[in-house]
């Protein structure tokens, strides 16, 4: 928690009419509703318009790289940041879908020459998943992607 205290101390700046949009999992909701909360308030905190951040619902995890790809392709927006909670479990699906999902964001941000912002947790239960979201015991994800944005917006613009 200790960085977000020093976050909290000196914000950063985002860049004037910064355009960020958040696609986010539905999946394991109560953790990415949590991340997309805490995301959204830095962002308007570090100086983001609410009106200049768009919000997309994808169903699961897998679905993010698309959702990204039309975002980015859009091009709208300075950046996309893309939320989700992959949650293992007993069989090797979370290998699979973590594995194709980090792909696909990076694919995303190459392709379109855009950051596209990797706020996506890989998590062995939930309990490591509740501790990277607000008032977990390890920095919040959300504001941690929040950040991450707005800094590759500053480098790139």
């Amino acid at each position: 928690m200790s960085s977000i205290k020093t976050n909290l101390q000196s914000p950063i700046k985002a860049k004037k009419r910064a355009k960020i949009a958040i696609a986010i999992s539905q999946f394991n909701s109560n953790i990415t509703d949590a991340l997309l909360t805490s995301c959204k308030n830095e962002l308007i905190r570090c100086g983001v318009s609410s009106g200049n951040i768009k919000v997309t619902d994808v169903p699961g995890a897998f679905e993010l790289p698309f959702a990204c790809n039309q975002l980015a392709k859009s091009k709208k927006y300075h950046a996309v940041i893309a939320l989700g909670a992959i949650i293992k479990g007993e069989t090797p699906h979370f290998d699979f879908i973590a594995s194709a999902v980090s792909h696909g964001i990076m694919d995303v941000s190459l392709r379109y020459n855009i950051p596209v912002i990797f706020g996506v947790l890989t998590t062995n239960n939930l309990k490591q998943a509740k501790n990277r979201i607000q008032g977990g015991k390890r920095t919040d994800k959300g504001v941690e992607a929040a950040l991450a944005a707005i800094k590759m917006i500053n480098f790139k613009l």
